[in-house]
């Protein structure tokens, strides 16, 4: 029973020297104080080198804090202001070095909000032109006014049909939510409302049939009709 008892002492002993230690400053010649499990180093990887840094300046107001008490939603609040990032991936590595990797964000199209150019992420926000690079990138234009979470919702739609999204040039948006879409080789599709996975599925096949392949419109608007035309 005492054997017992020497061990919960012992355990609480050892507890409370952690939760002591972790609060002590230590003097270090260049006269800052540094806690003994302060975070001496952020370490961000997955963007450009650039960006990388600029992350890690972001986050800088952490630095010196103990790493046991650094909660993942309070750095969220610093790298959710970074409209490149789609996820992250979090890793204290005692005692003082936190690690995150970054999951860039998929550029998806570009749009023209208020006379300036931006681009749709998959993440659901908007990046300024300003902030990527694009020299590689061929993305399609969107035309119209569209919710950013029903582009997304489309793009997906697109993908699970077998579409080939690069092969889109234009999206066009009207106010009812209905799209159409240019290809990069000249054919207008008009989608329905409704059921545009099977639409699209349809536009696929028709689209690589050569019976086709003058065609420059393709009317799907209604249900169980195709109309082309060559004009």
């Amino acid at each position: 029973m005492h054997q017992l008892k020497d061990k919960k002492y012992k355990l609480f002993f050892y507890l409370f020297l952690l939760m002591l230690l972790s609060t002590i400053n230590i003097n270090y010649n260049n006269n800052k104080n540094y806690s003994v499990v302060a975070i001496k180093e952020i370490k961000v990887s997955g963007l450009s080198n650039l960006d990388n840094l600029k992350t890690e300046e972001n986050l800088s107001s952490i630095l010196l804090k103990n790493i046991f008490f650094i909660k993942k939603e309070n750095l969220n609040k610093i790298l959710n202001k970074n409209n490149l990032i789609e996820t992250t991936h979090v890793k204290k590595i005692y005692p003082d070095l936190l690690s995150i990797t970054i999951n860039k964000t998929n550029f998806l199209a570009i749009t023209n909000r208020e006379n300036k150019k931006f681009i749709i992420a998959s993440n659901g926000k908007l990046i300024s032109f300003d902030d990527v690079d694009l020299l590689l990138q061929k993305l399609p234009f969107v035309f119209g006014n569209v919710k950013n979470d029903y582009f997304i919702n489309l793009k997906k739609i697109i993908d699970r049909s077998k579409f080939e999204y690069k092969e889109i040039e234009a999206f066009y948006f009207y106010p009812s939510n209905r799209v159409d879409i240019k290809t990069r080789d000249g054919i207008l599709i008009k989608l329905p409302q409704k059921n545009l996975h099977k639409a699209l599925r349809i536009a696929n096949l028709i689209k690589k049939n050569n019976k086709f392949k003058n065609n420059k419109i393709l009317d799907l608007r209604i249900v169980n009709h195709i109309i082309t035309s060559n004009e």
